[in-house]
């Protein structure tokens, strides 16, 4: 009887566990979302264990850095707010690109004193899964700054229903890769202006251990034939990944001072879970996850520490090197997506800032 009760109990708990760490709120509907969902579970608890054991390590050293220019997308809350907390304490002009500039400005006073802070803060209006508003977002920065010295591809949504935007794309692909892809196109003449020997600017894209389950599927991008928030998300992050690799390869053959990195924040507790079963149990979020402030350590590390300087095309988590999918150690992989992305943008020479 007493291994009846123990077998009944543990059965219970790992139901309970699997169903308050899903993806989404509904329950897995066949073999393929099933699969997606233990693949989240698994990771995600690789997650949580390596946050916790390099907890020591994920810390980063601010300094004072007048004269700087930064550009952070979606910086109005979580993660993107306390980047840029940090970077205003450093003295650097921050630049927002969100979707509401007022909220979002009311959203950095509450947490910076901008009339104490040698740092500047000027907050643009900018939908980053719409590429008309990318463009014109880059137009507003290059006719106010010359020279960028960091730019933070930080916006981003994790497991939304299907929905295409205004361009066509799969709002995940769209939102979390595409529209960064061409700000960072856009914006790189400014960025290539303000490195130099011994100080690159630097380019970091915000990804997720979530990268290491996905696959990039050329046929589908859009998952017009099959959707799952899950996929669609692991999608993005690792389309983040690759063309980081492939970007820092391009940089280092113009032997140009910009150096690009993927960074994973660790598994924080933000509201892009809104999506997610998790949102039960926001007791357990606020025990095992980051808070958006250690979340967004390794991101500045990535900007402004001294250590990263040179080593670009690195993905960054907890203040080291992470694990990196297979596929962003082929070369020819991170290349196919690459040109894939730009065809898809008809851009003919990247990082010339031109359509």
């Amino acid at each position: 009887m007493l291994t009846l009760v123990i077998s009944a109990s543990s059965l219970l708990l790992v139901f309970c566990g699997f169903y308050f760490a899903k993806t989404s709120k509904e329950m897995p509907k066949n073999w393929y979302e099933l699969k997606t969902e233990i693949r989240y579970q698994y990771i995600g608890i690789v997650g949580l264990i390596h946050d916790f054991m390099y907890r020591s390590r994920d810390r980063v050293a601010l300094y004072k850095q007048p004269g700087r220019v930064a550009v952070i997308t979606g910086g109005n809350r979580g993660i993107g707010l306390r980047v840029a907390e940090k970077l205003l304490a450093c003295d650097i002009t921050v630049i927002l690109g969100v979707r509401d500039p007022k909220s979002a400005e009311a959203a950095v006073t509450s947490v910076v004193d901008l009339a104490s802070s040698g740092g500047k803060l000027i907050c643009e209006a900018l939908d980053i899964g719409d590429l008309t508003s990318v463009k014109e977002f880059a137009d507003k920065v290059k006719a106010q700054f010359n020279k960028i010295d960091l730019l933070i591809n930080n916006a981003g949504i994790m497991f939304a229903p299907f929905k295409l935007t205004a361009d066509g794309y799969e709002s995940h692909f769209a939102t979390n890769y595409l529209g960064h892809f061409l700000l960072t196109h856009l914006l790189m003449p400014e960025l290539k202006a303000a490195g130099k020997e011994g100080q690159n600017s630097r380019i970091v894209n915000i990804s997720s251990c979530a990268h290491l389950i996905g696959r990039i599927n050329y046929k589908d991008i859009n998952g017009l034939k099959l959707y799952y928030p899950g996929t669609a998300y692991s999608q993005s992050k690792l389309a983040q990944v690759l063309s980081t690799r492939h970007l820092q390869a391009i940089l280092d053959a113009e032997s140009a001072h910009v150096q690009v990195n993927a960074v994973h924040p660790g598994i924080v507790d933000t509201d892009l879970f809104e999506h997610s079963a998790t949102t039960a149990v926001p007791f357990v979020k606020k025990l095992v996850f980051k808070t958006p402030e250690q979340g967004s350590r390794t991101v500045v590390f990535a900007a402004i520490d001294a250590q990263v300087e040179g080593r670009g095309g690195s993905y960054l988590s907890n203040g080291g090197l992470g694990q990196i999918h297979r596929d962003a150690k082929n070369p020819e992989k991170c290349e196919q997506l690459f040109k894939f992305s730009c065809e898809l943008l008809k851009i003919k020479d990247f990082g010339s800032g031109k359509i």
